[in-house]
């Protein structure tokens, strides 16, 4: 090939900066290695065909030029972990702790995903086309001035927003499915959740509450709203002012049980 270079065995070529792997058969330590070796090479998009379970995939792109990773198959735990500033692509489900401590850029997933989506996240954004399980958006968290978030286009299970100290959480319920997860926002002392539909009360967890929407929700909602139809469309019709607001009831949800 005139003009291209091996890289990690694949040759590739440098106008394009684009490069195929196939991970059948890949040990997740080896398929992480060769993803990296891509990206110091100056790769821009990389396209990993044949995913089985392959753990911590994008997890070694820290300090890189962005880049735009594009996987084909189900990755296992831990996509995305702690990455800062790249775009994850996943053409079908997801297992657990996708976006495990991220830091930025965006994960989207066509497809559904498993339990603790987006735990500790602390900047960025994840778009789930389908559902999420358990403890969805444990723990997000904000640093300085960025507000992470995470969208789920179906709905989601037990403890959603678990223990939440900031962050933004939307779940579009589409396909008229009623949220049926129970302990919504268990401790969560920061950032707020917005649930399309109505919530019954004893749906909330411990320290949370609703609130009436305001302009800058609204905003925010609208926007989110816009990108999800961008990137999956939308089978029907999503406003704005059809969402539940759930924030926090104060910043120590726990500080009875402590001297």
């Amino acid at each position: 090939m005139v003009g291209s270079a091996v890289i990690a065995g694949v040759a590739v070529a440098h106008d394009l900066f684009d490069l195929e792997i196939d991970a059948l058969g890949v040990p997740f330590r080896e398929l992480n290695q060769r993803i990296r070796l891509a990206a110091e090479r100056g790769v821009k998009s990389i396209f990993v065909r044949r995913v089985y379970g392959q753990r911590y995939i994008g997890t070694r792109l820290n300090g890189l030029p962005s880049v735009r990773l594009e996987i084909f198959g189900t990755p296992g735990n831990d996509l995305g972990a702690f990455m800062d500033g790249h775009v994850i692509l996943v053409h079908g489900n997801v297992q657990d702790g996708v976006g495990n401590t991220m830091h930025g850029g965006e994960i989207i997933v066509e497809g559904r995903a498993g339990d603790v989506l987006g735990m500790s996240m602390v900047a960025g954004s994840i778009l789930v086309r389908d559902d999420a399980g358990y403890r969805a958006a444990l723990h997000v968290k904000e640093y300085g001035r960025t507000i992470p978030s995470v969208v789920i286009g179906g709905t989601a299970q037990d403890f959603l927003g678990e223990y939440m100290a900031g962050g933004r959480l939307v779940v579009l319920g589409l396909g008229g499915r009623r949220h049926r997860m129970s302990f919504i926002g268990t401790g969560i002392h920061g950032g707020i959740i917005y649930m399309r539909g109505p919530l019954a009360r004893e749906q909330l967890g411990e320290g949370a509450e609703t609130a009436p929407l305001k302009s800058p929700d609204l905003s925010y909602l609208g926007a989110k709203i816009d990108r999800f139809e961008e990137l999956f469309g939308l089978p029907e019709e999503v406003a704005p002012d059809q969402f539940t607001k759930v924030v926090p009831k104060g910043k120590r949800p726990y500080s009875s049980l402590y001297a």
